[in-house]
């Protein structure tokens, strides 16, 4: 580890351990009941909540790790589709600038809509809940990866597909040898950008249908005024979505190359 990553590290560890001695503090001049749990609550009742996070005692009462399972379960249904379909519109978009002109004001239209709008929607035509929280992760991952797609396509230099003309290479074997692995950066960067809004997304999705997942449990937390439960819920929701960016970055440095 260099000198310069050990001074960030501490740096961070540092602003950690402030934020937690002041968190703490506060918490300890409120009276009981009466202010947020500090973080020695919460520890407490994270160590109890992770002794046993699969335990299902019915609807309402089942452990942290099946909670987290639902929804990442609901994550990797939307997802997976959304970014299929939007990997095979955007190259489609990216190679025909005429289509893509006829079909971005449609595309800047219903990008902006939130998720959570076509809840309603989904709720009316489908009637299952767990099928529309799906839909609605399908409509927060979709745009950001379609953009970048497309984008990422109508960028690749003239000559690599000029010399794919001339090797006569099949549609399909355009595609894998040359168009995805050129435009790979941007697809991924636009992956990236869809998995956290695919994961604040179901978070927010689950209170509103119920059942199981960690936004319901957040919402049913609150409801019985567990609030270290729900402290302890919020970190783990953001320690998942870190590890999600993280893999994606990852993966993102390593299609990365420089011309």
């Amino acid at each position: 580890m260099t000198r310069e990553r050990l001074r960030v590290v501490f740096l961070s560890a540092l602003i950690g351990l402030a934020f937690v001695l002041a968190w703490q503090a506060f918490a300890g001049t409120k009276p009981a009941g009466k202010g947020i749990p500090g973080p020695l609550a919460v520890g407490a009742t994270a160590w109890q909540m992770l002794a046993d996070p699969f335990y299902d005692n019915g609807p309402n009462d089942k452990g942290i790790g099946l909670q987290l399972a639902a929804s990442l379960g609901r994550l990797a249904l939307g997802y997976l589709s959304a970014s299929a379909m939007a990997v095979m519109l955007g190259v489609t978009l990216g190679l025909s600038p005429l289509l893509y002109r006829a079909i971005n004001p449609y595309v800047q239209v219903l990008k902006p809509v939130s998720p959570l709008a076509w809840m309603p929607l989904f709720l009316y035509t489908i009637k299952d809940s767990g099928q529309s929280a799906i839909l609605v992760i399908f409509m927060s991952s979709l745009w950001p990866t379609l953009a970048n797609t497309a984008f990422g396509v109508a960028s690749i230099k003239r000559d690599y597909l000029n010399v794919a003309s001339i090797l006569q290479l099949s549609w399909s074997r355009r595609l894998v040898t040359v168009i995805l692995p050129a435009a790979a950066p941007a697809i991924v960067a636009g992956l990236r950008i869809s998995v956290g809004s695919a994961w604040v997304a179901i978070v927010a999705a689950e209170m509103l249908i119920g059942g199981t997942g960690i936004g319901y449990f957040v919402w049913n937390e609150w409801n019985n005024l567990a609030l270290t439960s729900v402290i302890f819920a919020i970190l783990a929701i953001g320690l998942i979505g870190v590890l999600l960016d993280a893999g994606l970055a990852r993966l993102a440095r390593r299609l990365a190359y420089t011309e």
